[in-house]
């Protein structure tokens, strides 16, 4: 499973426009189960599928202490997508374009419209 999610965040990375892979290959991308129980406590729900910690690239430098990154929960990927690989690729490659775009400053309007929701 790990491996796919690493294939496919490649893939991803890939085909960006240059200007966008530039910003997002300084975005650590880490994989994880399920969220822990300390995400869970700061409300983040368990079956979420993806999560972007951190300032945006709109952020005044400094405004949040927190280093930028991208968590892929592996494990609700699969369940969400009922186990199967060809959605699980599908999805992660839909979740991490989704967290890309928090970390390029795009509010849930705009990841609708661009059909990353």
């Amino acid at each position: 499973m790990l491996e796919v999610g690493t294939d496919e965040v490649a893939a991803v990375l890939k085909a960006l426009p240059q200007d966008v892979k530039n910003r997002a290959e300084a975005v650590p991308i880490v994989f994880e189960k399920r969220p822990s129980r300390a995400f869970i406590a700061d409300g983040i729900e368990e079956d979420t599928l993806g999560l972007f910690l951190g300032p945006s690239s709109l952020d005044e430098p400094g405004s949040i202490p927190l280093p930028a990154q991208i968590i892929l929960f592996l494990e609700n990927i699969r369940d969400a997508v009922g186990g199967e690989e060809r959605p699980f690729r599908k999805e992660i490659r839909k979740t991490l374009l989704h967290e890309l775009g928090h970390s390029l400053g795009w509010e849930e309007a705009e990841l609708e419209a661009r059909n990353l929701d």
